[in-house]
C-alpha cells in the first residue's frame, strides 16, 4: 500500500495494525475498554513495545473482561508484576483494575460506548490531515474526554493517550488524506 501513514514504519505487525485495526470505528464496550487499558500501558513507551506484548497482556489480564479485572486486588497486582510478557508497572497494572470498576459504573449506567461516542455525536471525527507534522498529540476535546473520564475513576487517561486511543479506535480519523486507508475507514462509520 503506497502512501500509507508514516507512523507505521515497515515493520510486518506495526504495518498489518495500520492497515487492519488502527481507525477502525470500534463500538463494543469491552472492546474500547481495552484499548484504553493498552494506550495508558503504553504511557513512556513505543506503541509498537505495547502491539508486541499485546497477546500476553489479554492472556494476564482475563482476555481484558472488566468484570473479571474489577474483582482483583493486590494479591493480583504482585501476581502480574512477575509477568516478563507484560508491561511490569505497578501503577498502570493498579489503575487497570480501578479503571475496571470505573468502566462497570459507566457501562451499567449508559455504556462505556454510549458515554465515548457521545462526544463525537455517534460519529467519527473525520480529520484531514497532510502529514504527520499537521497531527495534534492532544486537543481541547481530547482534554475534556480526559477530565471527564478521570472524575469517574479512571487512571492513565491524559489528553494524548485519549487522543491516540481516539485515533486507533476509530473516534478519529487521522489516517493521512494520501493514506489509502483513509477513506476506507471513513466508509466504515455506522
Amino acid at each position: 500500500m503506497n502512501d500509507r501513514c508514516g507512523w507505521c514504519g515497515s515493520e510486518e505487525i506495526y504495518v498489518n495494525y495500520h492497515d487492519t485495526e488502527w481507525g477502525v470505528p470500534e463500538y463494543d464496550s469491552r472492546a474500547l475498554w481495552e484499548k484504553l487499558v493498552l494506550d495508558g500501558f503504553q504511557a513512556g513507551l513505543s506503541w509498537i513495545t505495547i502491539l508486541k506484548k499485546r497477546e500476553a497482556f489479554r492472556e494476564a489480564f482475563e482476555g481484558f473482561d472488566p468484570n473479571i479485572i474489577a474483582g482483583w486486588d493486590d494479591t493480583d497486582v504482585e501476581r502480574l508484576l512477575k509477568n516478563a510478557g507484560i508491561v511490569r508497572h505497578r501503577g498502570k497494572i493498579a489503575a487497570t483494575i480501578g479503571n475496571a470498576r470505573a468502566w462497570q459504573k459507566i457501562e451499567q449506567r449508559e455504556g462505556f460506548d454510549t458515554f465515548l461516542w457521545k462526544y463525537f455525536d455517534g460519529e467519527p471525527l473525520q480529520n484531514q490531515f497532510l502529514t504527520l507534522q499537521d497531527v495534534p498529540a492532544f486537543t481541547p476535546l481530547s482534554t475534556q474526554i480526559s477530565k471527564d473520564l478521570k472524575k469517574e475513576g479512571f487512571r492513565f487517561c491524559g489528553p494524548t493517550i485519549v487522543y491516540a486511543f481516539a485515533q486507533a479506535c476509530g473516534l478519529i480519523n487521522d489516517h493521512l488524506i494520501n493514506c489509502p486507508r483513509h477513506e476506507a475507514v471513513k466508509k466504515l462509520a455506522r
